[in-house]
């Protein structure tokens, strides 16, 4: 079982940055493939980023240019650095995980879950 522990959401200006990480136990996080999600209130949860075990990195249309995805395999964390922040992003991301190692757009495609952290950007 693994287990995904997200930090880093908060309150920033619109502009600003932030940093999210998600940390994660188990032996085996090198191959997985890991992706940010996220869900604003009423709206559907929505794929973000992510990043597969060999390093390739994917981005929804609306973060490319703005957020970038990495991992650190020794330290079994992925992080989701923001920057560029905008009122629009607001909303709470969540880490995820699924063996295999390629990465899938769809929620229903990843094992594991985070418990969430908010993001909040003003205006």
């Amino acid at each position: 079982q693994v287990q995904l522990v997200e930090s880093g959401g908060g309150l920033v200006q619109a502009g600003g940055s932030l940093r999210l990480s998600c940390a994660a136990s188990g032996r085996t996080f090198s191959s997985y493939a890991m992706v940010w999600f996220r869900q604003a209130p009423g709206k559907e949860r929505e794929f973000v980023a992510g990043i597969s075990w060999c390093g390739s990195s994917y981005y929804a249309d609306s973060v490319k240019g703005r957020f970038t995805i990495s991992r650190a395999n020794a330290k079994n964390t992925v992080y989701l650095q923001m920057n560029s922040l905008k009122p629009e992003d607001t909303a709470v991301y969540y880490c995820a995980g699924r063996m295999g190692g390629s990465v899938y757009y769809n929620a229903y495609d990843y094992d594991y879950w985070g418990q969430g952290t908010q993001v909040t950007v003003s205006s």
